[in-house]
């Protein structure tokens, strides 16, 4: 008997079966990208327009409908400078901005844009004194409002307490996502997957820090790319080759995919001198909790924050672990402090179906009983 002509046994059809599906899923996938334009993986599509740009930052307000009851707000959004804040409003059925619009709050977002060389001496000073001061009084302006509720997000939940805690008087409420304040906080975290980025600022010496920013004047936005694609190896490992021949047949989860990689993509550099004191004063040293980081000379004291609070963290955040935002409870001297715990990961808390809703009702119930 001919080998092409023999009898298969069981285990053979099922490999033979497997091959055949991988192919069929790879022609789909091919099938369905050849015919996926730019346009089709738009990403920050809610209206809004630009009120105030300064060098590389533009301030935009976001459009709503002037209908229904009083507005709520002014609420900034408040970025970091490691990546881009188009998650906020990554797709049309998954975007946090929308939601609020929904809830007829007046929202606005600062964009850091993309930082170049002759940037690197922007220090966090520069970001929170300069920049987002402008930003805060430029609302104030246009609203008539004599104080704003910052969002922050991540590093730019930071800078949102850091302006609070200088500029009490222009901020009405404080809203952080996703936010450290403990930059230790993960040696507190029993999940041995959470806090790569903690452990690994701790393990650079400062003349690393020194050498790596002093070579390219800036933080590269490849290299903290690169950091993040490390702590879930397996993820990156797969996600181009088995996960993306998953979505084959289902074009809207496929386009949702490329939307958060075209996100992913968009890395801006982060300043020098503002990543020095990331990630040595900040992240290797704790200056914020141990009360010896300053802004302008000025040092801040966590404790002054006697402002309404809401911390909202996710359960399973291995970039940001919850110990590390959750610390500022006990440091800050409000007595109107609450937190919001979500059961996702670091960027679920933005584009997890589940937790879309949560954290719009969240917010929304929480600013209206806070005029």
């Amino acid at each position: 008997m001919l080998i092409g002509q023999m009898a298969a046994g069981p285990g053979e059809n099922k490999g033979l079966h497997d091959l055949l599906e991988v192919g069929t899923n790879f022609l789909r996938c091919l099938e369905t990208l050849s015919h996926v334009e730019a346009d089709d993986i738009q990403i920050a599509t809610a209206p809004k327009h630009p009120v105030l740009q300064q060098d590389r930052m533009t301030l935009f307000r976001y459009d709503r409908a002037d209908t229904g009851p009083a507005p709520i707000g002014p609420v900034l959004i408040v970025y970091g400078l490691i990546g881009r804040p188009w998650m906020i409003d990554l797709q049309e059925d998954r975007s946090l901005v929308r939601n609020l619009l929904a809830d007829n709050v007046d929202l606005f977002v600062v964009d850091w844009g993309h930082p170049t060389r002759a940037d690197q001496y922007l220090t966090i000073d520069d970001y929170v004194d300069w920049y987002l001061d402008d930003c805060v009084d430029q609302i104030c302006q246009a609203t008539g409002a004599s104080a704003v509720t910052l969002l922050g997000i991540c590093e730019g939940g930071v800078f949102s307490t850091l302006y609070a805690a200088r500029h009490p008087q222009k901020v009405r409420n404080l809203i952080l996502t996703v936010t450290p304040i403990d930059f230790h906080g993960d040696l507190k975290d029993a999940d041995p997957s959470h806090g790569f980025v903690n452990l690994w600022t701790r393990n650079l010496a400062d003349e690393d820090i020194e050498g790596l920013i002093g070579t390219y004047g800036n933080l590269p936005g490849e290299i903290m790319a690169a950091v993040f694609l490390a702590m879930t190896p397996l993820k990156t490992l797969t996600k181009y080759n088995r996960d993306l021949l998953d979505l084959a047949a289902d074009e809207p989860r496929m386009l949702n995919f490329l939307r958060m990689e075209k996100w992913l993509a968009d890395r801006p550099h982060h300043p020098g001198a503002a990543a020095r004191q990331w990630l040595i004063d900040l992240y290797k040293e704790n200056r914020l909790v141990r009360g010896t980081f300053e802004i302008s000379g000025a040092r801040i004291d966590l404790g002054s924050l006697t402002l309404p609070i809401l911390n909202i963290y996710a359960q399973h955040d291995h970039i940001v672990p919850p110990p590390c935002s959750t610390a500022l409870a006990g440091l800050v001297g409000s007595t109107d402090y609450t937190e919001l715990a979500l059961p996702c990961g670091h960027i679920g808390v933005f584009v997890g179906e589940k937790s879309q809703s949560v954290v719009q009702r969240g917010i929304v119930d929480w600013l209206r009983v806070r005029p």
